[in-house]
């Protein structure tokens, strides 16, 4: 234990002070030092960010539980993810940079006006106040205790237990954010994420071999035999996400997390470039593709270590595993990564959460406050933030099992009016502020009614992924029809704001083809024409897999030639304007 304890406090102290150092020798100044790292963050820093943001013990624990409760099918919350994430780099990226936007909100306010601007940014600040931010301090918590026996050292109830680990953890990640801004998130954030990479892929290895009894072998026989259906990624209609909602209400609470939510964009913002930009924005959706081996595949694993005595919740399944598994030298160097995850994902988030009240709120009130001002506002508006989390997170104990999906629920309010009201100010240049506000405004009551009041997804059996798809449509078209009556004296033209390269990364579109590719190969293999079926893969898995590979090389080719034809390298040397790439 001693040495447990020992080794986290090192590697914790260690990612403070290689922090502190990059931070200190980035000399940023200023509201714009202080909130986008000057400007100046670079494609892996921003790959780093992007994937400790995103990736919280709500995704380790809430995902690991839903696979040992069903299959692989939450695994669409990852994988597809993808889409979105290509999206970010070639369609919203390239937009955000030109305008020289400091949130998504700043853009709403050039498109449409400046309530539309308040109504989406108090949207954030509320979802990250009282649904993120909590339930990852939450699911830290419950972790912690069970790697450690936390409860059994304090001598005190588990309620208590799990309210003092969440202030420890929320208070530590808040300092961070608070003294070290956005440039120290990301620096802290790439750190934990290569640490908590190669903690997590010890888990399944580990617990593989504690499955085969000492052959790691045996163990993937068990899982390849023993109820295979357990590795479906292809969900059904009572799986928590069924493979339908992947064309539904999927694919737009994806274009929203990873095109819209500033906690998630505001690194890319931050970006040295665009093609740096685009280059974190490509790799982090690389890293996606391999999320699932640490965050459902474990889940699966436990479902058959402990076949002979169930856990009691779904949500235990990650941290029994964990403190089953792993020996004693390596639980110290997990807990410390697991332990930078939550603080990177809640200083990540408060960080955004600042940067919205002091740019989207106090500067419209004070339009003239100085970059001090600024700088101590959203100061201030972390440290209250940070509270209210950490009063909330230990009110979570008492959630349904299964919480992952319950945080996906209550993320509904606000995910899908917001893509809307984006996507039509991105395609639609007449429709005016008004049916924005209407759209944005009238979810709330439509979803509260459906999901919360009249219960249509438990009633009808009709998942609530699928209603969020609906509203989308519902709204958008909502918004196109009022628009023929509220319609803006002249057509929205985007500004050219920003001061920053936009050259694109050369390897943008060959890299956002592979991953599709990858995608579609991931999903075949995990599927009933793969592995995911007694008796082995079948034919028309091979014929599928050569489909998409030899569309994915049709598509590299037709790159190269147009890249050579444009007299741009192809393999090596630079582009014009990619000068210290």
């Amino acid at each position: 234990m001693i040495f447990t304890l020992l080794s986290f406090a090192f590697f914790t102290a260690l990612v403070a002070f290689v922090s502190y150092r990059f931070t200190r020798k980035a000399h940023d100044k200023g509201a714009s030092g202080y909130f986008m790292a000057s400007g100046g963050l670079t494609g892996w820093f921003i790959a780093g960010s992007m994937m400790l943001t995103n990736l919280s013990a709500e995704q380790l624990v809430g995902l690991n539980g839903d696979s040992y409760a069903h299959n692989l099918s939450s695994m669409a919350w990852e994988s597809t993810s993808v889409i979105a994430i290509v999206a970010l780099a070639m369609f919203f990226l390239p937009r955000y940079l030109r305008g020289g936007f400091s949130t998504l909100p700043q853009f709403l306010e050039e498109r449409y006006d400046a309530t539309t601007r308040r109504v989406v940014s108090a949207f954030f600040v509320i979802g990250y106040m009282l649904v993120n931010n909590p339930s990852g301090l939450y699911l830290g918590a419950i972790t912690f205790n069970q790697v450690f026996g936390v409860q059994q050292l304090m001598g005190t109830s588990y309620p208590t237990t799990i309210a003092v680990l969440v202030w420890i953890s929320g208070a530590i990640g808040a300092m961070y954010a608070i003294f070290g801004g956005l440039r120290a998130v990301a620096v802290s954030d790439t750190i934990n994420g290569i640490g908590l990479l190669a903690a997590g892929l010890l888990v399944p290895v580990l617990g593989l071999y504690a499955l085969g009894h000492g052959d790691i072998g045996a163990g993937l026989h068990v899982i390849a035999r023993q109820a295979p259906q357990k590795l479906s990624a292809i969900g059904g209609p009572h799986d928590s996400t069924p493979f339908s909602t992947l064309f539904t209400g999927m694919l737009f609470a994806n274009l929203f997390y990873w095109c819209t939510n500033q906690a998630i964009i505001q690194r890319t913002l931050a970006a040295k470039n665009l093609a740096e930009g685009q280059k974190g924005v490509l790799l982090s959706g690389l890293l996606k593709l391999i999320g699932p081996l640490v965050l459902l595949f474990p889940g699966i694993i436990a479902y058959h270590l402990y076949a002979g005595h169930p856990l009691a919740r779904p949500d235990l399944a990650f941290p029994q595993l964990v403190a089953d598994v792993l020996p004693w030298w390596a639980k110290g160097f997990f807990i410390a990564a697991l332990f930078g995850t939550v603080m990177s994902h809640f200083n990540a988030v408060i960080s955004s959460t600042a940067t919205l009240v002091a740019y989207d709120f106090y500067r419209a009130w004070k339009p003239d406050a100085s970059d001090e001002k600024l700088i101590r506002v959203g100061k201030t508006a972390s440290i209250v933030i940070a509270i209210v989390s950490l009063f909330v997170a230990p009110m979570l104990l008492y959630a349904p099992d299964g919480i992952y999906t319950v945080m996906r629920r209550f993320n509904g309010f606000f995910n899908i009016p917001i893509i809307a009201v984006v996507l039509v100010g991105f395609f639609n240049k007449r429709v005016d502020s008004g049916p924005a506000k209407i759209s944005l405004l009238l979810h709330v009551v439509l979803y509260t009614l459906l999901i919360f009041v009249f219960k249509v997804d438990t009633v009808y059996k009709i998942n609530y992924i699928h209603i969020m798809g609906a509203l989308f449509v519902f709204e958008v078209l909502l918004m196109l029809v009022l628009g023929t009556r509220f319609r803006r004296a002249q057509p929205y033209k985007p500004r050219h704001r920003g001061h920053t390269d936009l050259t694109p990364w050369r390897f943008a579109k060959p890299m956002s083809v592979l991953l599709f590719a990858a995608l579609v190969s991931i999903y075949l293999t995990l599927s009933p024409l793969g592995i995911a079926r007694e008796g082995g893969v079948t034919m028309q898995y091979f014929v599928w897999m050569a489909v998409a590979w030899g569309i994915a090389l049709v598509l590299l080719a037709k790159f190269r030639a147009g890249a050579a034809g444009s007299g741009m390298p192809v393999v090596s040397g630079r582009s014009p304007g990619e000068r210290g790439r």
